[in-house]
């Protein structure tokens, strides 16, 4: 039996932005594989995890156990261009060490 593949590498490319200004709360990313609008369509409403190492170590709520890696969770809104890239919100907005970073864009929530 073969390894299911549960999620899709994304790369944070920056913010929403104008010559000027810049919307910190709408992060860009290019997802792996996707090179046109059409494909996108797939990725609309898809979770977003930006995993990250902490400082200090905490206790995960779910294992219980100490732990310095922490997860800031978005979803996926809409296209942005033609060329694959995508518009995401996040719960909290992304860190600025975050562009550049890798996500991981989650297979589900399922439109099937």
């Amino acid at each position: 039996m073969q390894p299911v593949k549960l999620f899709s590498k994304g790369v944070v490319t920056g913010y929403r932005r104008g010559q000027r200004n810049q919307d910190s709360s709408i992060s860009l990313i290019k997802i792996e594989g996707v090179t046109t609008k059409a494909d996108v369509d797939f990725y609309l409403g898809k979770r977003v995890a930006y995993v990250y190492r902490g400082q200090k170590s905490r206790k995960n709520k779910i294992t219980k156990r100490d732990t310095k890696l922490r997860v800031i969770w978005g979803k996926i809104r809409r296209a942005h261009g033609s060329s694959g890239a995508v518009r995401a919100s996040f719960r909290t907005n992304l860190p600025p060490k975050a562009i550049g970073a890798t996500v991981r864009v989650m297979l589900y929530p399922s439109r099937v």
